[in-house]
């Protein structure tokens, strides 16, 4: 099986995570599914270690070809799940060969142009992996499997390429923000790791937002609209006096870089009740806290004004910025750079403006940068990938095992 036809295969299942979900996965009826015939292609190919976990978490291994104890085992990861933003059902994916740099035409009124999506220049003459407008494809991170999957089979196939062990491990529910909660870094056993979940041809991450969530609770009165005067607090008119109270400079929609921003996710609202759920986001660990109080004052404020109790916030950290742990251990993106150079990629190093399973990660004592598997616009019908891009990041994935096994660390 080809690269290709392995993404493309993968894309087939859904594997739509849910907010909210009282389970991990979070839909086990569509992602254990994917995971069981993910598990039984690792065990079909021949890779050791092969383990589905009761919570959905896939681990195996390639092992090392070189007899040498003290080449590291090096891990690389990607995740299964795709986003609730849009939907993963009946994907149904087809390759646009040659792309000539005009429209794709994905369904009746749905057009990806580059007029629109300027990203899709950089790809003239390469055949381009495009869902058909009516769900998204998937390339997030099922791109990033592909390539890991096809990059063991690789070196399993090419034993002239030395290296060490390689563990790799697919994961449930990062979309949600909790791919990383159940991973076992002691199991995976390796010094270092590296997610396969960034965008497109050269990105190189290693820097993401601190991140906090706040869910709101409002409580109102309601009274009958013809004699509320006096009695009335529509909790539907204090949540939008909330959302009014953030900056309109510091919203997703308004910045870009290293800017921080909150942003309203959801709002469910009557006149009795409002809950809202919002989330922080800040590279910068002074502002991010800064950002965290000034959402507390806002609350603070609205109490003073309607009553005690009347908004009720809990705030909670959600991720932190993993620089500060790869900067302490820098080989493992001047491998990645090293690796770049040596097939001639430009790199792109750029800070997230999100994050990943491997910041988490890395705060649990396994360093793991980000780097590209080739998807772009990402949640969505326009969402593609390329598939010289694809090819390019299984044998950077290649490489890195490669390299590892000849450096000393």
């Amino acid at each position: 099986m080809n690269l290709t036809e392995r993404f493309i295969n993968y894309t087939r299942f859904d594997t739509q995570s849910a907010e909210d979900a009282a389970t991990t996965p979070s839909t086990p009826d569509k992602q254990l599914a994917f995971a069981r015939c993910l598990r039984d292609e690792l065990l079909a190919e021949g890779l050791a270690d092969v383990e589905l976990d009761e919570k959905g978490y896939i681990y195996a291994t390639l092992k090392g070809n070189i007899d040498d104890r003290t080449v590291p085992a090096i891990g690389f990861i990607a995740h299964y799940d795709t986003s609730p933003d849009c939907s993963g059902a009946n994907v149904r994916a087809r390759i646009i060969k040659n792309y000539d740099g005009g429209d794709i035409t994905l369904s009746e009124g749905i057009v990806s142009s580059p007029k629109k999506f300027p990203e899709l220049l950089a790809h003239i003459g390469e055949d381009l992996i495009v869902s058909d407008g009516t769900t998204l494809l998937g390339a997030d991170d099922k791109a990033g499997i592909a390539e890991i999957v096809q990059a063991v089979c690789f070196l399993r196939d090419h034993p002239e390429i030395k290296h060490g062990p390689v563990r790799i491990a697919f994961n449930p529910d990062e979309e949600i923000g909790e791919g990383a909660h159940h991973f076992d870094v002691k199991k995976f056993g390796c010094a270092w790791a590296y997610t396969m979940d960034g965008g497109d041809l050269g990105e190189l991450e290693y820097e993401n937002f601190n991140a906090a969530g706040a869910k709101i609770v409002i409580k109102g009165v309601s009274v009958h609209t013809g004699y509320a005067k006096g009695k009335m607090l529509n909790a539907s008119r204090v949540a939008a006096e909330l959302l009014a109270m953030m900056p309109e400079s510091e919203l997703p929609e308004t910045t870009e870089g290293y800017e921080g921003f909150y942003h309203l996710v959801s709002q469910n609202s009557s006149t009795e009740q409002a809950r809202m759920y919002f989330i922080i986001r800040d590279h910068n660990r002074e502002k991010f806290l800064s950002r965290k109080a000034f959402m507390q004052s806002c609350i603070d404020t609205l109490n003073a004004k309607y009553g005690a109790g009347t908004v009720e916030a809990d705030i909670y950290d959600q991720y932190a910025n993993m620089k500060e742990i790869i900067d302490a251990n820098r080989h493992t993106v001047d491998l990645v750079l090293t690796a770049f150079e040596q097939l001639a990629i430009p790199p792109k190093v750029q800070p997230i403006r999100g994050g990943t399973d491997g910041a988490q990660l890395s705060f649990r004592g396994l360093p793991c940068p980000n780097i590209f598997a080739g998807g772009v616009n990402f949640h969505g019908p326009h969402e593609f990938v390329s598939v010289q891009v694809m090819e390019k990041a299984m044998a950077v994935v290649v490489k890195i095992c490669e390299l590892a096994a000849k450096t000393n660390y």
